[in-house]
């Protein structure tokens, strides 16, 4: 009787198994083909480019923000750590000074011998002499244990102190492996929307980036410069004349002088911008300290609804805050919008509305 035995399971081998392997590796890059930093699919339209470059825009911009609010938390703690040490290098030079004095004082005893006050009284001529000696030395002693407790609290200071820069060193590494986190995730977003606008045609690039939305400018032109958007738009007088106050005016007339200026996250002018950053050199020129970020400048003045804004407010759009313009009236307004346009006016119905402030 034949025995029955189970047949052997083979496992992939040679050609089989290396295209098993490729076929897996063709799924894993589909489901990851876009990223934010990987290529672009290949065969889309040039709506969908658009859309998705958009998006990556979007993305890039809430990480510019972050970056801003990293990079103001970093310089305020590097400022307390100076501040720290430099109040403990004082106490420092305090400290040697009495430590200084307690030295004269020992020696001054030791050279002395340090005789029993009984036997100097015994020995002295002139005891009245030594009584006014032995109240000199009381004195002497008092300031000197007055000097001693001098030394030990300042000491406790100085250790206080340098626990709290310690504290604060901590606090600055830490900001800046957050700056370093938001600057790989900016370069990564803005570098995979440059590939995929670069797998287009000219046309197509301008056709797209002429349209609505964060990406929207005439490509034309700024390929071409930016001295034509300079010369062919001035304040117009209704957008100062109609501001609130003097100061709102003069945000408005400083961002129009800066239309045409490039795009640069994390910059604050003179000659680039981010969209924060526009705004905050805006109003810095009319003597009003904005803060660095979207999420703090909507909360710098007073609330305003769109039906009420007047030129000069700050208008700002998503729901998560991350970009804002300057009104200037009729519903339109000044912004920084993107690495691929430069500063421009625009309609403020191009991007989703989420609020804006009145600032003085």
């Amino acid at each position: 009787m034949a025995a029955h035995r189970k047949p052997r399971q083979r496992s992939l081998g040679g050609q089989k198994a290396r295209t098993a392997f490729t076929l897996a590796l063709a799924g894993a890059a589909t489901a990851t083909a876009f990223d934010g930093t990987g290529q672009a699919e290949p065969n889309l339209t040039p709506a969908q480019v658009k859309a998705k470059v958009d998006q990556l825009y979007r993305e890039a911009e809430d990480a510019t923000e972050k970056y801003n609010g990293a990079q103001e938390k970093a310089t305020a703690a590097a400022q307390r750590l100076k501040t720290l040490r430099d109040e403990a290098a004082r106490k420092e030079e305090r400290l040697n000074s009495a430590r200084e004095e307690l030295g004269s004082m020992a020696a001054a005893q030791y050279r002395n011998g340090g005789l029993d006050p009984a036997v100097q009284l015994a020995l002295s001529d002139d005891p009245d002499q030594y009584l006014d000696g032995a109240a000199f030395a009381e004195r002497a002693g008092d300031r000197q244990s007055a000097t001693v407790n001098r030394v030990r609290r300042q000491l406790r200071e100085i250790e206080q102190l340098r626990g709290a820069a310690r504290l604060e060193l901590t606090t600055l590494r830490t900001r800046r492996a957050e700056l370093k986190q938001h600057k790989t995730t900016i370069t990564g977003k803005l570098d995979a929307a440059r590939r995929m606008l670069e797998q287009l045609t000219a046309a197509d690039r301008d056709r797209i980036t002429e349209g609505t939305g964060p990406g929207g400018t005439t490509a034309g032109r700024a390929s071409r410069g930016t001295t034509d958007a300079r010369d062919t738009l001035s304040p117009p007088g209704s957008a100062t004349a109609g501001a609130p106050t003097s100061r709102a005016a003069a945000a408005v007339s400083y961002a129009y002088a800066k239309l045409g200026s490039p795009y640069v996250w994390g910059a604050t002018g003179p000659d680039a911008f981010d969209c924060s950053g526009l705004a905050l050199a805006a109003y810095r020129s009319a003597g009003i300290s904005l803060p660095r970020t979207t999420y703090a400048q909507i909360d710098a003045g007073r609330r305003v609804s769109r039906s009420a804004l007047l030129p000069g407010d700050l208008v700002f759009f998503y729901s998560g805050i991350t970009h804002v313009g300057i009104y200037i009236g009729n519903g339109q307004m000044i912004h920084a919008p993107n690495p691929s346009a430069p500063v421009r006016v625009a309609p403020i119905d191009e991007m989703p509305f989420a609020g804006a402030t009145r600032v003085v």
